[in-house]
């Protein structure tokens, strides 16, 4: 039986996700990810993100998708696809608590096209991610 390879899955396809723990209240993460600052970092300049399934958005940049879901305080869910892609792919950051005044934050993709559009998107993140804890430690 042969393994798959690292990132590959049956449903979702190619995928990959970075995490990053910061001295930050969840409300706080929530919060600035929420923000027309953070979400700046984040998905791009020039919008914010609606709670409403299914609202469309499109960055300056020219990165457009739509809501697929919302929970206040806990995950947003979107579809994400930059100019130029021929398909759109499944982002989600999530928020928790982690210990006393500290929260990790998760960016998640899915429905990468290949395993080199998988490395460039956790390049990507790990920049984003990186971004949004010295936006925080900034404060």
């Amino acid at each position: 039986m042969t393994r798959p390879a690292v990132g590959r899955t049956r449903d979702a396809g190619w995928q990959i996700g970075v995490s990053k723990t910061v001295d930050h209240p969840a409300g706080a993460v929530w919060d600035f990810i929420t923000s027309p600052e953070g979400t700046a970092i984040w998905l791009g300049e020039g919008v914010t993100v609606s709670p409403e399934r299914g609202a469309p958005y499109e960055t300056a940049a020219g990165v457009r998708g739509e809501t697929r879901g919302f929970r206040h305080l806990d995950r947003v869910r979107l579809t994400w696809q930059p100019p130029g892609w021929a398909h759109d792919t499944t982002l989600q950051l999530t928020v928790s608590a982690s210990g006393e005044g500290r929260s990790r934050l998760v960016i998640h993709q899915e429905r990468l096209a290949d395993a080199g559009e998988r490395e460039q998107q956790r390049r990507h993140w790990q920049g984003v991610i990186n971004a949004i804890a010295a936006a925080l430690a900034e404060g």
